[in-house]
């Protein structure tokens, strides 16, 4: 009786070990899978980052509402043509000037 015993056991421990070989197989096969996805998938950046990152959503508001104000009130109060559109290129380039002096917080 010992003997059939031992011998069933013999066959389900092989079969338990085989099983445990195809899930082996199948993990690995998973894992390389993901591991390829994750290499071909872009990453995707959370928070903000670049140039606007330094600033928060309110100051970034007050930056576009004010250089809306001054290009509104350059298009009402200045009647040259020409005029006009020097003001607009010259407020344009020196904007980030005076957002830096303005909102660095590095002081």
């Amino acid at each position: 009786m010992s003997k059939e015993r031992a011998r069933r056991r013999a066959v389900r421990q092989a079969e338990a070990e085989a099983e445990r070989a195809v899930r082996r197989r199948r993990v690995a096969r998973r894992e390389r899978r993901r591991a390829v996805v994750r290499r071909l998938t872009p990453t995707i950046r959370r928070g903000r980052t670049g140039r606007l990152a330094r600033h928060t959503r309110g100051e970034r508001a007050a930056i576009v509402l004010l250089t809306g104000a001054a290009l509104v009130g350059i298009w009402y109060f200045v009647d040259d043509l020409a005029l006009r559109l020097a003001l607009v290129v010259l407020l344009l380039l020196v904007l980030p000037a005076i957002v830096v002096i303005a909102l660095d917080r590095r002081t």
